[in-house]
Formats: C-alpha cells, structure tokens, sequence
C-alpha cells in the first residue's frame, strides 16, 4: 500500500489566459534554469501554457532537457469532430502533454462544464495515457452553509464513478476552494488537511484503500511562496496547483523549493 513518502510531490502551474508563446518560452527557460541549478529531481513540475504556446513550450523542453512536464488546461472529450474552437486529448497527447487539467472552477463556471462533461473530459484525458488533475472545490456560499463535504463529495463521485481502481490510482485531485482562487487569501492548511481526507475516504469507496492511498491530492488557490510550506505540510497534501504565481519563473521556482524541502 502507498504512504505518503512513496507519493511524489506535484507542483503545477496553471498560466490560464496569460504568456503568448514568445512569453512563454522565456518564462520556461528561465524557469528551467533555475531548477537544473537546484537539483529538484525529486519533485514533479509542471506548466500549463495556453493552447497556443504548447508547441513552442514543447520544443523548449525537449530541445534543452529540462526537467519540466509539459501540461494543458482543458480538452474535448471526443477525439475528433465538428467542435468548433476546441482541441482534443489525442492532439494534446501527440504533443507529448503529460498532464491535463479538468473542472477547473472558471471552466465550470465560465464555459457551463457540468460534472458530466468533467467526467467525460476526465475519460478522454485517460484513453489516451495522459494524467488528469480534476478539480474539485466548494464557493463561499455552499462553505458558510456547511455544504462543503457534500460538495466535494458530489464532485469525486461523479467524475470517478466508472473509473477502473488501476486507473483512479494514477490520477491527480486539486482542492481548490472557488472561494480562495485570485483574492491572495489561501484556505488554512486544516482545511487542504479536511478537503484531502474526504477525497481519500470517496476513492477509497470506488475503488478501495490502496488506491485512494496512491492519488495525489493538491491544494490550490492563492498559492505563493510564503504559504506553500505549510500548505503542502498539511496531511495528506501532495503539492499545489499554482495560478498567478506561475507565471513568475522566481516566485514559481520558490514554491517548487518550499514543496521540496518537506520531503
């Protein structure tokens, strides 16, 4: 069974609408340059540029060995067809995406993504041996109605449910409270503690104890180098799903050291 010395610290950067693909090879570069200086080959580090900097950022990564997952914000859930604007897991896949983001909240609330579609998304993302990073998390209503377990519960179960036991263990979970995403006031490391709990005990009713024990659970929201520590501290926290201190490639490599240093 997995503890959470086997599970490898995760560290992603999720740039959004940010970095046009001239940006973005100079944010990864310098980014680059700072982890091969730190030696942080024991955490996993991912970006997340715009579709339209996956190419360059790809070629960047491969042309100068640097130790950087190439990630994606969203896909499609068919691999090909009349969808107009979108791009599919298959496209990401053949561009050597490793991981994908999805159910982001500003996705869920943005562009309409039910839980369906997330679980739909979730599937393609694993066809084609990719790893998800769904995220799951609760506004500030449902949390001052108490409803922040059922939320979070409701989110697991529907975008797992049908999942095979093997596959679910590969997966990644964010909790990313909507209520603490861009306003700098993260939750308190008792509540990423809380949120991965949950998240464990629904896994681990689909589909049992060790794979729930293998997932990793991220915090995200209001991340920065001054609070990481503690949050991925937390029991039961693997890492942080990054946003604005992303596109910083020294505020970005600071939480990269901070997630380190607890392992």
């Amino acid at each position: 069974m997995s503890t959470r010395s086997d599970r490898r610290p995760l560290v992603s950067g999720n740039w959004k609408m940010h970095h046009d693909h001239i940006e973005a090879i100079r944010t990864v570069e310098a980014l680059g340059l700072r982890m091969r200086e730190g030696r942080v080959e024991d955490v996993d580090v991912s970006v997340h540029p715009p579709f339209t900097d996956l190419r360059s950022v790809q070629t960047v990564l491969a042309d100068r060995s640097l130790a950087l997952l190439l990630g994606a914000q969203s896909c499609h859930w068919e691999d090909q067809g009349a969808f107009t604007g979108e791009v599919s897991a298959r496209m990401l896949a053949r561009l050597d995406v490793k991981l994908v983001i999805v159910g982001h909240s500003e996705r869920r609330l943005h562009c309409g993504e039910s839980d369906e579609v997330v679980a739909r998304k979730l599937g393609a993302v694993l066809r084609h041996a990719m790893t998800p990073i769904l995220c799951v998390g609760e506004t500030a209503d449902e949390r001052a109605a108490g409803l922040t377990e059922q939320r979070l519960v409701e989110q697991v179960e529907r975008a797992f449910g049908g999942v095979a036991p093997a596959a679910l263990a590969t997966c990644v979970v964010a909790y990313e409270p909507i209520w603490a995403i861009g306003v700098g006031a993260a939750a308190t490391p008792e509540d990423a503690a809380a949120a991965s709990e949950v998240v464990r005990s629904v896994v681990s009713k689909l589909a049992g104890k060790s794979a729930a024990e293998a997932l990793r659970v991220l915090y995200g929201g209001s991340v920065d180098p001054e609070n990481t520590a503690s949050l991925v501290g937390a029991d039961g926290v693997d890492g942080v799903l990054v946003g604005g201190a992303s596109l910083d490639p020294e505020k970005f490599y600071r939480i990269v050291e901070g997630a380190r240093a607890l392992r």
